[in-house]
């Protein structure tokens, strides 16, 4: 009898024994092409020889020092790099352990910089609908994913939640893509001047919309209108790259394809790609600034912060990303796109393949004239994971697209080492799965 509490009592998943590359295998000998990379974790696969040898190397040095006492060489050079290649304006790097602790580092952070500039009264959050910002509790609260909140509402920070920028759903005939995404990006305006300008800490958006409504990305001029809202009223723009970040839609930070930058952004998932929890926040100087010329501390820390084996594994991560596989993922992601839109273009449950890069999704639905969903009673996410499971093709099913509860839709987050045959791989396994489903 095992003594890990699962994340479903319900299930017995395989147990994994080795990683070959996009493969997972288990210890009957099944090989699943990982095509969600866990959850967009895996960018390089599971076998990299390089990062593997930075781990056994820095192990071999120091695993763990304490922040409260030392910094780290890994840490010190990867710092250095993620900075240079960040938008313009990002200055510092925190390391944490994962994507929720880098969204409530950047909340605390937000809160504690309003503090030391004297602005007291600011500490109201704003995010979207159909968001998804972490699992612990103020990260939990600024995520607009109505099903994993509702339990634990009455715990919350509040927050107020504005329209997504979701135009397959939401943009109306009468309307180009840009009017909508004006039309959705003033929603912001309006719930600034609603809570008073003076009360208002952040507003938090996740560049492309992950795990909750499947690889959403913004309308063009959206994410500049927003910048342009937070300028006028003194509000800190915090961008949750967690899921869409590293190089995931094309580029190395989801917001440059956007032309913006952000005050703060976290990045997780790929930041380490699977081979030692790692995530960071990343803040501008003038940010910096305040707590360096005020009280010289960030009140928060966690025991494993800027941890060297995670620095030196995600060092060796970036410093392949940045040298030249990051290039490679909006070339294989357009093929990749082109792939599922051959295959499934005029199926008659998929309503809509969208994505950047290498990050995709695929949205389920009843009726594709209408857009409308299937019956959540029907249960066709969990249907989809089982079927592409037995097929061999670990993926990323989701319901509650919609609005937390109606809607379904398939996630896709390949490993950035993914070939054209593997595309065909995919999409074959796809095909199996959709058959067996509808």
């Amino acid at each position: 009898m095992s003594h890990v509490f699962p994340r479903h009592t319900k299930a017995n998943p395989p147990v994994a024994v080795a990683g070959d590359g996009c493969y997972v295998i288990d210890s009957n000998g099944k090989r699943y092409f990982d095509g969600s990379g866990g959850a967009a974790v895996s960018c390089l696969g599971h076998s990299d020889p390089d990062v593997i040898a930075a781990i056994k190397s820095q192990v071999d040095q120091i695993a763990f020092a304490h922040t409260g006492f030392f910094t780290s060489e890994p840490a010190e050079e990867l710092a250095e790099l993620l900075i240079s290649n960040a938008p313009e304006g990002l200055a510092r790097v925190y390391f944490v352990s994962g994507g929720s602790e880098a969204m409530e580092a950047a909340l605390k952070l937000a809160r504690q910089y309003f503090l030391e500039v004297g602005e007291t009264k600011r500490h109201r959050v704003i995010a979207r609908r159909q968001s998804y910002h972490g699992n612990t509790l103020g990260a939990l609260a600024t995520g607009g994913n109505a099903w994993r909140r509702e339990p634990f509402a009455p715990m919350m920070i509040e927050t107020s939640h504005i329209s997504p920028c979701y135009e397959y759903r939401d943009r109306r005939s009468s309307e180009t893509a840009f009017e909508y995404g004006q039309r959705v990006a003033n929603e912001l305006e309006a719930e600034i001047q609603r809570l008073g300008p003076e009360n208002v800490m952040a507003f938090v958006a996740e560049p492309v919309v992950g795990a909750t409504s499947g690889a959403v990305p913004p309308v063009e001029g959206y994410f500049k209108r927003i910048r342009e809202i937070c300028d006028a009223h003194g509000i800190l723009l915090i961008l949750d790259e967690v899921m869409c970040g590293m190089g995931r839609t094309g580029t190395l930070f989801a917001c440059e394809q956007d032309g913006v930058t952000a005050d703060i952004l976290a990045v997780a998932k790929g930041l380490g790609a699977g081979y030692q929890p790692i995530g960071a926040m990343l803040c501008s100087a003038k940010i910096y600034d305040a707590i360096e010329n005020g009280s010289g501390f960030f009140q928060h820390g966690h025991t494993y912060i800027g941890h060297p084996t995670a620095c030196a594994a995600s060092l060796a991560v970036l410093q392949k990303l940045t040298g030249g596989l990051a290039d490679q993922v909006m070339p294989l992601g357009n093929l990749f796109d082109a792939a599922l839109r051959n295959a499934f273009g005029q199926h008659p449950n998929v309503g809509d393949i969208r994505g950047r890069g290498l990050f995709r999704g695929i949205e389920i639905v009843e009726d594709r004239d209408t857009k409308a969903p299937f019956d959540p009673k029907q249960g066709i996410h969990k249907a989809l994971k089982k079927a592409t499971f037995e097929a061999g093709l670990a993926c990323y099913p989701m319901g509650g697209t919609i609005d937390g509860v109606k809607g379904d839709h398939i996630l896709l987050a390949p490993p950035f080492i993914m070939t054209e045959a593997q595309i065909g791989e995919v999409i074959d396994k796809l095909k199996l799965a959709l058959r067996e489903v509808f």
